[in-house]
């Protein structure tokens, strides 16, 4: 019998490819939680793809709500009748409070395409950290999986993998690659994440 031990949220803002990657391990059993919610700060395809499962969705625009966004989300987490224990954030680009991350302390994980601490922090999010990349010339990249805290990209890394830049890459080139990486990278610091 496959039980279902811990409840998770997934936070969003893009097309949810990795949100994507999360329902494919639970629904082939690789990954043994639940999605009881998928959240977005605006209107994205992750809620379509959430909704093709069934799963329960929640637009939280971050132009409507501003500085009481993370007390909002807060909110519906703690008012559920279901027991959420970890918060992920996949692609998701609005800055969460101090506090919100104060009282959700070591249960925020997320998922950043660089290997940190190198290209994170403000305005290094999608195509621009790839850019960056290969403007300065690295011979590598990748993708990290870290704790939130209330720093930008900051917290303690949990797993990292690399990716070689290639000679011929693109901005584009780079990120396709980084984030076949990250799919396979999320759902491993998931799996550690649940079973601390």
């Amino acid at each position: 019998m496959f039980e279902i031990k811990t409840k998770i949220a997934v936070l969003v803002s893009g097309s949810g490819s990795n949100l994507q990657a999360i329902i494919e391990n639970i629904e082939n059993r690789s990954l043994n939680c639940e999605i009881s919610y998928v959240i977005a700060d605006r209107d994205c395809y992750a809620i379509e793809r959430a909704k093709n499962y069934k799963i329960r969705t929640v637009v939280l625009e971050r132009k409507i709500f501003g500085k009481r966004l993370s007390e909002e989300i807060n909110l519906l987490l703690k008012n559920t009748d279901e027991e959420i224990s970890y918060i992920i954030l996949a692609g998701y680009l609005s800055i969460l409070s101090k506090e919100f991350i104060q009282d959700w302390n070591k249960k925020i994980i997320n998922i950043h395409p660089s290997l940190l601490p190198k290209y994170g922090g403000r305005g290094m999010y999608g195509l621009k950290v790839h850019k960056a990349v290969l403007e300065n010339g690295e011979k590598k990249s990748g993708c990290t999986i870290h704790y939130v805290d209330s720093g930008i990209d900051t917290g303690k890394p949990i797993m990292k993998m690399e990716v070689p830049v290639l000679k011929n890459d693109t901005p584009e080139t780079l990120q396709k690659r980084v984030l076949e990486k990250e799919h396979i990278l999320l759902i491993e610091g998931i799996k550690k994440l649940i079973s601390r």
